[in-house]
């Protein structure tokens, strides 16, 4: 069962903006036109730095919602701070007795939450690199973690298969929820935090009530392979799972329908995240097997880019809040985190 070895596996952009709906059709008539017309633009993302120093597998790069900051987790057992602006490391967190499997930023970019293979949490301050709070009750790896837009509350998702709400401010467990009958690979807030929504390798992916601990509703597919990662879309309407065949496919959960499927990719092994990209064209962002970030256009589903460099599997992506800028981090061949950057 390869989904156990965690510290080989692989959650984000917080992008607060409306999906936007499909351009208009643009009209022949309009005389000059600046390039092509905005439905059939492009990304031309390029390679602007790859950073280096983490020691092992890059499992998970996150943006700061204020957009200067870049963190990454490894399986090296650090977090590391880098400048989104010129991509120097400004710190190294050190304190996780094992890997880091992710990390999440607070929504005033002042906080950092880790969820490691030492079965626990931690809270740190993003200015002096402080351990604020260390969060247990999980009873195996954590391997998932994600701030509520309050920031008042953090969940976590783990290998004991459950999903646990904590308190920020005293670092308490609030709700235990027996959220799934396998790890849990997935775990992240709604635009108001109102909801959660969960994945796992049993196929399920769950949305959850924040303030009740109860399940609202439970998506399941025809077949129903591993979730390996699931999200909301910046605007709240629907859900980004991926699962290990391969597959990308955006939810509409309040009907639990299938709206667009994204292939193309290789995805079979690992939990890689995927992004919603709203800063300039409408993208969806994944990274791949096959050592790649594919960009779809989200609503023709086309592969629109591919961005080769890594040299080994593209576990993580994060896209700036505001900038088309994207980070990747790949497994323990490469080591690297690559920022791209686009005109579109």
């Amino acid at each position: 069962q390869h989904y156990y070895i965690t510290n080989n596996l692989r959650l984000i952009d917080k992008a607060m903006t409306e999906a936007a709906p499909p351009p208009p059709p643009t009209s022949a008539s309009n005389g000059i036109s600046a390039g092509p017309p905005k439905a059939a633009q492009k990304p031309n993302y390029t390679l602007k730095y790859t950073l280096t120093g983490h020691t092992k597998a890059v499992s998970s790069v996150k943006f700061s919602v204020d957009g200067n900051w870049i963190a990454s987790s490894s399986a090296d057992k650090t977090v590391k701070i880098w400048s989104a602006e010129d991509a120097k490391i400004e710190r190294t967190i050190t304190g996780h007795k094992m890997g880091i499997s992710d990390v999440a930023w607070s929504h005033d970019s002042k906080l950092l939450v880790s969820a490691s293979d030492d079965k626990t949490l931690k809270i740190w301050d993003f200015s002096t690199g402080k351990c604020l709070k260390t969060l247990k009750g999980h009873g195996n790896y954590v391997f998932c973690c994600n701030f509520n837009p309050q920031s008042n509350l953090i969940v976590s998702g783990s290998f004991d298969e459950s999903v646990r709400i904590w308190d920020v401010r005293n670092g308490k467990c609030l709700k235990t929820l027996p959220a799934h009958s396998d790890p849990v690979s997935a775990v992240n807030f709604n635009r108001d935090g109102s909801l959660i929504v969960s994945s796992s390798y049993d196929g399920l992916c769950r949305i959850w009530d924040t303030a009740s601990g109860q399940c609202l509703k439970t998506l399941i597919d025809d077949d129903n392979p591993p979730v390996s990662f699931v999200k909301f879309s910046p605007n709240g309407k629907y859900i980004l799972a991926a699962t290990l065949d391969n597959t990308l496919k955006l939810w509409d959960y309040s009907k639990g329908k299938c709206l667009k499927t994204y292939t193309g990719h290789k995805n079979s092994k690992y939990c890689i995240f995927a992004n919603f990209s709203v800063t300039g064209g409408k993208w969806i962002v994944c990274g791949s097997e096959d050592n790649m970030v594919y960009i779809w256009n989200l609503q023709t589903k086309e592969i629109v880019q591919k961005l080769e460099g890594h040299t080994d599997v593209v576990l993580c992506t994060g896209c700036h809040p505001t900038k088309n800028i994207i980070a990747s981090g790949s497994l323990e061949n490469d080591k690297t985190i690559k920022i791209w950057i686009s005109d579109y």
